[in-house]
């Protein structure tokens, strides 16, 4: 009865157009008001206590690193060199994206951010090329979404606090899953475009290559300042999400000076609208999370999932399979934010390690940002790039289903999360 009043309030909510934010609040006042404890009081404390965490203030640094990599010339220049590498190949300017999505993925952690920079900068070279504009908005939605995997990844900082998981094993455990999913697309694009008469770029001579990649050597150095500082214990995730906007502002300004002080303003406020409505999603989640742990949904959940505790992997898949289904009405943060109280016991009771559950977690919730109707990274190529909706989610779907593979395939085989964990770690 519990989980049907949870449930029928949070979904009824959203059916009628209330935001998701309000939504929670509703489904988790509706939960207090079931269980004979409804109080304002401490409805407004949990709101409060939501969002009072030091973790999360890496989030707005590391969306205002992406504003300033999009307005900074960084994201212009690391599409250049890639072009250099492999625009000359066969259906070269999806390898471009692909290469420069990976890249741009360990500076912003940022999907939506990721696939507005590499829909302006690419669809218009791929249309002009002769690419199929479907296939093309598809791989590039594809592209985007390794962000949220690879370090720095907002979403791993989000799912860390609500599991109370170390952040920075999250990020090392992200790297080679984050890899694995550029691989996959990778070959699926190859696959594509094997017969396919595309019109090639020149190939660059090695002093074109030299000269991009020390143009783009400063936008290539932010990666591996956060990555290195973080496996080093030099700054803690929240630190490295300061480091990443201030060496992305230094390099705009000083080096780069393609961004113009009087640009900041917009840049800082677009963050910071960004920044209030995921932190109102997060203190919103609070609230149910802690009816929900309060009603005791994780046992009622255990008990009804027992005869699964003793086969993990089956278990997983079971998870999986709820969370891809609830990826394709909700959005990646409020699914993240609902489903981790409920999972994480279930995860602690089966054996399952947490990081590497972690990593599958936030894998499925990447991919759905690009599953119909709610993927936002759908919408954000759709209107980028100029591109009809329909033919965006007709385009997606064979990388769509590439990455999917993978995340089945770290679910059968964990040491190909946790042997690559334990050497960046």
């Amino acid at each position: 009865m519990t989980l049907t009043i949870f449930l029928v309030t949070l979904l009824g909510a959203m059916a009628l157009g209330v935001p998701i934010a309000f939504s929670l609040l509703l489904s988790g006042a509706a939960l207090m008001w079931h269980l004979n404890m409804f109080d304002p009081q401490i409805l407004a404390q949990n709101v409060i206590e939501g969002a009072n965490s030091f973790p999360l203030l890496a989030v707005p640094f590391f969306m205002l690193a992406g504003e300033i990599m999009n307005a900074g010339g960084l994201s212009k220049r690391i599409v250049g060199f890639a072009m250099t590498l492999v625009g000359h190949v066969r259906g070269g300017l999806g390898y471009v994206g692909i290469m420069t999505g990976i890249i741009m993925a360990a500076l912003s952690g940022s999907a939506v951010a990721d696939a507005a920079a590499l829909s302006a900068l690419l669809l218009p070279m791929m249309h002009q090329a002769g690419y199929n504009p479907a296939r093309s908005a598809g791989l590039l939605s594809s592209a985007a979404i390794i962000a949220p995997v690879l370090p720095p990844s907002i979403g791993f900082v989000l799912f860390g606090v609500a599991a109370n998981l170390s952040i920075s094993r999250l990020f090392m455990a992200g790297i080679a899953p984050g890899l694995m999913l550029g691989v996959a697309i990778t070959i699926t694009w190859w696959w594509l475009v094997r017969h396919d008469k595309l019109e090639a770029q020149p190939r660059a001579s090695f002093a074109d290559v030299v000269k991009a990649a020390k143009d783009a050597i400063f936008a290539l150095g932010l990666p591996v300042i956060v990555v290195f500082g973080l496996k080093l214990g030099i700054f803690t995730p929240t630190e490295a999400a300061v480091a990443a906007a201030v060496y992305a502002l230094l390099i705009s300004t000083l080096v780069y000076r393609e961004l113009r002080l009087s640009q900041l303003y917009t840049l800082f406020l677009s963050a910071a609208q960004t920044t209030a409505i995921v932190m109102l999603l997060v203190a919103a989640a609070m609230v149910s999370a802690w009816m929900i742990t309060v009603a005791n949904l994780p046992a009622e959940l255990i008990e009804l999932l027992q005869p699964l505790l003793d086969r993990p992997v089956l278990l997983l898949i079971v998870m999986m399979l709820i969370t891809m289904l609830v990826g394709t009405a909700m959005d990646m943060i409020p699914t993240i934010l609902i489903l981790t109280p409920v999972f994480m016991p279930l995860v602690k009771a089966a054996g399952i390690d947490p990081i590497y559950f972690g990593v599958l977690f936030m894998i499925n919730n990447s991919i759905s940002l690009m599953t119909p109707p709610v993927g936002t990274v759908l919408s954000t190529v759709a209107g980028v790039g100029r591109v009809n909706m329909d033919q965006v989610i007709r385009g997606v779907w064979p990388f769509m289903l590439a990455q999917f593979g993978v995340m089945f395939l770290l679910v059968a085989f964990p040491s190909l999360v946790l042997v690559p964990a334990r050497w960046f770690y």
